[in-house]
């Protein structure tokens, strides 16, 4: 029988802690966390909502980060 896969980690990290943060500072932070893709959206962005593992995305407003969340 084939072994049953393990999902992919994602970083131990918390999300709201990059509110506030101007952006570049924020991607810097989440790359040093681990994050593997880090993805930078104007308020109201039409984006899927497939959750990707390793994935923080922020909403960044005027330079800072309004919003984060992962996937």
């Amino acid at each position: 029988m084939a072994p049953i896969p393990t999902p992919p980690r994602q970083p131990d990290d918390v999300p709201e802690s990059y509110v506030g943060l101007d952006s570049g500072s924020a991607e810097r932070t989440a790359r040093e966390r681990g994050w593997t893709t880090v993805r930078s959206l104007p308020p109201g962005s039409i984006i899927t909502m497939e959750f990707v593992v390793g994935r923080l995305n922020f909403e960044v407003e005027e330079g800072r980060v309004i919003r984060c969340w992962l996937g």
